[in-house]
């Protein structure tokens, strides 16, 4: 879990509070433009990954209409899972393309950008409920 300190870093996390506003506000436009539901982990994966990714995205609310972006940034590992509805919007090659440009963010050292491009792209190929 994430927790927002008084300062400008976030207490055990990756982000600054800054880059959880940001975040937090791509969440909620590609929800809102899409009708899908997204969600962000970023954490240590079990083995095997897709399996663990998959598990994360069935605890989803409305898990048929999400979609999740699983990453291990330590373990250099990406898994976008989607519902079984958000998949008829968002097809593999949509989702394989989002995490190469994600990927390419992350390996210039930047996770949060990486990640609020992938929700913008998803968000975009899924187009408007």
């Amino acid at each position: 879990m994430v927790h927002a300190s008084s300062g400008n870093e976030v207490e055990d996390g990756p982000f600054t509070t800054r880059q959880l506003l940001r975040l937090d506000e791509a969440l909620r436009v590609a929800d809102e433009s899409t009708g899908l539901t997204f969600s962000v982990y970023i954490g240590e994966f079990e083995t095997p990954t897709r399996e663990f990714a998959e598990k994360l995205a069935a605890q989803v609310k409305d898990a048929d209409n999400a979609v999740l972006l699983a990453i291990s940034p330590n373990q250099r590992k990406l898994e976008i899972v989607t519902g079984s509805q958000a998949r008829k919007r968002i097809s593999d090659r949509d989702a394989k393309l989002a995490g190469l440009s994600m990927s390419a963010a992350f390996a210039g050292g930047d996770l949060a950008g990486g990640v609020m491009a992938g929700l913008d792209q998803l968000a975009s190929h899924a187009g408007r409920s």
